[in-house]
């Protein structure tokens, strides 16, 4: 990507997409089709790097997320999609009425976007549980629609959720019949949940956790504070989930509550309350699994192409007026 045009002016695109994972590159890819000048800036940090698959993808169902994003790149660039490594760290409007924004990349470069897609993800923060980072994406897993068919069967451990209790619980024994929750410090469990629980023949072991039990680089049990150790093959943990949706709040984006704490504000196309701006995937919402964040893309993508274009034709009219 050049610093500069031949002016010593920031270079201008149509779009610039800011996260290059699923969302970002879909949107990209419909961006670059549709003709318009479009750079991704990446910070390299996908959410689901730590997985060695991704699964539920149609047509790409056990693919390495790597893979994915590599063969994304391939195409976007195809259609003559810019793609740079950078953490945009600010965007602001353009000074006089200008049309688009000037975006900051942290390495010092300045960039200029009529249109901006924000597809920056969120940040699974951890239980404070002892070894539980160095096995997140192997056999401890939070999705069981992202793994649960690849464990199951085997026995399962859930660590209560501090607000939602047993509920991750109650779903992924439909994927084992051995299912252990660990109260640990959530308190007990209400008076319907505990009902559900033992209808689903759910053991229920209560005590901090202290950490995990492994073995030739293999989760083999639940070690407790109390000296236990509950033997295990998978532990299902729910994370504090945060949108990395600084960027998007800084430019005045308006929120809305969820079960999973306030996430940037959409209608169906992705676009935000800021005008010229979008966002989509896991900065929008927990519950974005790759083939629903590359659907989001594609819909931002073909709405930012055909406001461009009904802004476009509205110049040539007033020109000629």
């Amino acid at each position: 990507m050049s610093e500069h045009t031949s002016t010593g002016e920031p270079p201008q695109y149509d779009v610039v997409v800011v996260g290059g994972g699923a969302a970002g590159l879909s949107a990209a890819l419909i961006l670059g089709r549709s003709r318009r000048r479009t750079l991704v800036v990446d910070a390299g940090e996908p959410r689901n790097a730590p997985a060695a698959h991704m699964h539920g993808y149609l047509s790409r169902d056990g693919m390495d997320p790597a893979e994915f994003l590599q063969a994304g790149r391939r195409e976007i660039a195809a259609y003559g999609v810019e793609w740079t490594t950078g953490q945009v760290t600010g965007a602001v409007r353009e000074i006089g009425g200008a049309d688009g924004f000037v975006v900051t990349v942290n390495d010092g470069r300045l960039v200029r976007a009529r249109r901006l897609v924000v597809t920056t993800g969120l940040l699974d923060e951890l239980p404070a549980v002892d070894g539980m980072a160095e096995r997140w994406g192997r056999d401890v897993l939070h999705c069981p629609y992202c793994h649960g068919w690849e464990v199951r069967d085997q026995a399962f451990g859930v660590l209560a959720h501090p607000v939602l209790g047993a509920h991750q619980a109650l779903i992924v024994a439909h994927w084992s019949p051995d299912v252990t929750l660990f109260l640990h410090t959530a308190g007990p469990l209400p008076e319907e949940q505990g009902a559900q629980v033992a209808a689903a023949g759910i053991e229920v072991v209560t005590g901090e956790v202290a950490g995990l039990a492994v073995e030739d680089d293999r989760l083999t049990g639940v070690a407790m504070a109390d000296g236990r150790v509950v033997a295990r093959d998978v532990l299902f943990v729910g994370t504090r989930m945060t949108p990395r949706d600084g960027l998007l709040t800084a430019l005045g984006a308006a929120t809305r509550e969820t079960p999973f704490g306030p996430f940037v504000a959409v209608d169906e196309t992705g676009r935000t309350s800021v005008p010229g701006v979008w966002a989509a995937g896991n900065a929008i919402g927990a519950q974005e699994q790759v083939i629903n964040a590359a659907s989001g893309g594609y819909r931002a993508g073909v709405a930012i192409n055909m406001e461009l274009i009904m802004e476009e034709l509205d110049r040539k009219v007033a020109a000629t007026g």
